[in-house]
């Protein structure tokens, strides 16, 4: 099923998820809904606070689809090591339309467990790397405009404001 991915500037987006502590079919069933959503957004990547959940589940697909091996379901993602620094751009489906650099770690070490409850570490780099970090950011209540330089900020915070206006960006 296609869930609605909630908008900016919805304060969803703003809160700390919370740790799954019991993987049961209902979260199962939420990651194919997200991994369907993702998809047909299309996107590489999509955090549970995006579809109006507020837990620490997180999919990406760095492919968008086009080769499903790589489609990685993950729950309580934390990152535990990482390195470099890359910058580059990004956007996201909860702020659609809208794209800035983000300066990024390049490569990353991330833990979690799958939907079977199985722990699983994942070293990734390049647009893996960065969207993991994206997604993980979306779990504390942070949003990519956050790394932006404030005058970025601002510029975006105004474009919204005024594609909101024209009836270009539509809220929720």
């Amino acid at each position: 099923m296609i869930l609605k991915i909630v908008k900016f500037p919805n304060p969803i987006l703003r809160r700390k998820s919370v740790e799954v502590k019991n993987i049961d079919g209902r979260i199962v069933e939420l990651l194919n809904n997200m991994v369907e959503t993702m998809y047909a957004a299309p996107g590489v990547g999509l955090a549970a606070p995006q579809v109006g959940v507020n837990e620490r589940l997180l999919v990406i697909d760095p492919t968008a689809g086009e080769d499903k091996s790589q489609l990685i379901k993950i729950i309580n993602p934390v990152i535990v090591d990482a390195e470099g620094e890359v910058i580059e751009e990004e956007g996201c489906l909860s702020i659609p339309g809208e794209y800035a650099n983000v300066r990024r770690a390049a490569k990353v070490l991330v833990k979690g467990l799958d939907e079977n409850g199985k722990e699983l570490e994942i070293e990734a780099e390049g647009l893996l790397a960065r969207a993991f970090q994206h997604e993980i950011d979306h779990l504390n209540g942070v949003l990519f405009l956050d790394r932006l330089s404030p005058t970025k900020r601002e510029t975006i915070h105004k474009h919204i404001k005024k594609r909101i206006a024209a009836g270009d960006y539509v809220l929720d």
